[in-house]
């Protein structure tokens, strides 16, 4: 059975060696599923004026997906030196990963006007064979009031695919109402203090 499954990491109010453990921390992720024969698609959230995003979403789908990403979800230390401050003294730096569930999914969606959203249709290309070189199955959704856009061409179906950008937009969505409604708050999208706090369940040094 071919799993579905949706994570958030982000590096909270952290500085921007945490927003660097972030893309590393995609960049593992995206090795390991490789050679669990795994699709990864990642959806960056917004940067706040820094060069890196505070958070991305990962959609991984294959079999046994849901296995695949629950030895990460939980707060995931990182062990480097700054790349950004040298000399600085601090090695450990925290991201946070959770599991983004249906029920978040569908109250996002009930704000999510599909009246706003333009589809267009294209070529698949990359593997799948020919069926998708010759099918434009792939789908780009454009969210018209925000200018956000998403790709999905996981499927030969353009039903299915059309579903999976509908859903990666309202993840979006959701990063952003989060992060905004966290900042309100003056805690971006999750505490990091929350996240120092928090019990590592994976050290990655490096």
């Amino acid at each position: 059975m071919t799993d579905i499954v949706n994570i958030a990491i982000t590096s909270g109010s952290g500085p921007e060696e945490c927003r660097i453990a972030v893309e590393r921390l995609v960049e593992h992720i995206n090795a390991a599923a490789r050679k669990d024969n795994l699709k990864v698609h990642c959806l960056h959230g917004p940067s706040g004026g820094g060069r890196l995003p505070r958070s991305v979403i990962l959609t991984v789908t294959g079999k046994d997906a849901q296995s695949f990403v629950r030895p990460f979800i939980g707060t995931v230390r990182f062990v480097f030196d700054s790349p950004v401050r040298k000399g600085h003294k601090r090695r450990n730096w925290f991201v946070g990963v959770s599991l983004l569930g249906q029920s978040i999914l569908r109250e996002e969606e009930a704000s999510l006007n599909l009246a706003d959203v333009r589809f267009e249709t294209l070529r698949a290309g990359g593997p799948g064979g020919q069926h998708q070189n010759t099918t434009d199955s792939a789908v780009r959704a454009v969210h018209i009031p925000t200018g956000l856009t998403t790709l999905a061409r996981d499927e030969r179906s353009q039903h299915r695919n059309k579903a999976l950008a509908v859903q990666r937009l309202a993840d979006m969505l959701s990063i952003i109402a989060d992060e905004k409604h966290e900042a309100e708050k003056k805690d971006l999208f999750l505490s990091h203090k929350a996240l120092e706090r928090g019990n590592a369940v994976l050290t990655i040094s490096g």
